[in-house]
């Protein structure tokens, strides 16, 4: 009985061991990533650093009528760090060029916006309004894809 006893004793060793050593990788993993993410974040930011810190919040609508590229270019914004806010249509579908304006005057912001999707700046219009709580709206026009919507 006493070398059942140990073998026994043996498997709960070896189970115990094995339970430890799969949670320990656990931790590595999941520490490794916490301290990856940030050095990713301040990449991001290292490569435009423009208003650090500064939330700028946008409207994307769709003026060329292509469906879900109001939602594609709002996942585009939001992966760059931007505030989408709202999305829609635009007035009209007849939109050649994406435009971008500048709702309360602070050209910086849309500037940036415009540098991240790869959108001239000729193409940014000032709308300046008090009532405007947005900082800039998109509106997609038929070049939609000569923009930077990955």
């Amino acid at each position: 009985m006493s070398a059942n006893g140990t073998e026994q004793e043996g498997y709960f060793l070896n189970a115990a061991i094995g339970f430890l050593t799969v949670l320990l990788v656990l931790m590595i993993v999941a520490l490794a990533i916490r301290f990856l993410n940030p050095r990713i974040e301040s990449e991001r930011v290292e490569q435009d650093p423009v208003l650090i810190g500064e939330v700028i919040q946008l409207e994307v609508l769709n003026g060329c009528g292509v469906p879900g590229i109001a939602s594609r270019a709002t996942a585009a914004l939001r992966n760059f760090g931007f505030d989408v806010v709202e999305s829609g249509n635009f007035d009209n579908f007849d939109m050649t060029e994406t435009i971008l304006i500048s709702r309360n005057g602070n050209m910086r912001n849309a500037e940036r916006v415009a540098r991240a999707l790869g959108l001239p700046e000729d193409r940014i219009l000032l709308e300046k309004s008090p009532d405007f709580y947005l900082d800039a709206t998109l509106v997609l026009g038929a070049d939609y894809e000569t923009l930077n919507l990955e």
